[in-house]
């Protein structure tokens, strides 16, 4: 049901909670990340950091997994890799605050996403974290804000999942608003 016309990456993108055991190479984490350390910021300022642990890392993975809401962890701990995304809250240069620093994180966090996808894996972005726990272990210093957690792997069988909800969510047809509730043309409509 998306638009044939958009970009085959973006048709593909999808957030999925079933994972397969398929592990990430390190080059593939690296192009991963590369992808966000490229996105665009006001002034530059690049205000993303990512906290990531891959699998194989047990320690760092459980670290995160563990800050992640119990419905949330059910389904990630499959995954390949998960992390945080955080947004630095004030300009280095100047020390102002920095009111673009979401915006940028939340554009690095896209381009993240889209070429996990162009490596055949998949990006499940999550709002279900206990942020103060994440800070507290991951070591997250004042002056960043936790934004989102996220779980990258590669599609694994829905039925896989034990929780019901999760596998009805996993085979239900992607919905989105229209798009005329969404772009307005010259003025905001009354």
């Amino acid at each position: 049901n998306r638009p044939a016309d958009l970009h085959p990456l973006l048709r593909m993108r999808y957030s999925p909670r079933a994972f397969s055991p398929a592990s990430l190479t390190p080059a593939q984490i690296q192009r991963i990340f590369e992808a966000g350390q490229w996105s665009a910021s006001c002034f530059n300022a690049q205000p993303w950091r990512f906290v990531v642990a891959a699998k194989e890392d047990a320690e760092g993975f459980a670290r995160i997994l563990s800050t992640l809401v119990p419905a949330n962890q059910a389904w990630a701990e499959k995954a390949a890799l998960l992390g945080i995304a955080v947004a630095q809250s004030n300009f280095e240069m100047n020390g102002n605050p920095n009111r673009f620093a979401a915006y940028d994180a939340g554009q690095a966090m896209a381009q993240v996403a889209l070429q996990t996808e162009a490596e055949g894996f998949h990006c499940h972005q999550m709002g279900g974290f206990d942020a103060a726990k994440a800070r507290e272990v991951l070591g997250v210093p004042q002056g960043y804000e936790l934004m989102a957690a996220f779980a990258i792997g590669q599609q694994g069988d829905p039925a896989s999942l034990t929780n019901e909800g999760h596998r009805a969510q996993e085979t239900a047809p992607g919905q989105r608003k229209a798009l005329d509730t969404l772009v307005f043309h010259g003025i905001w409509p009354k």
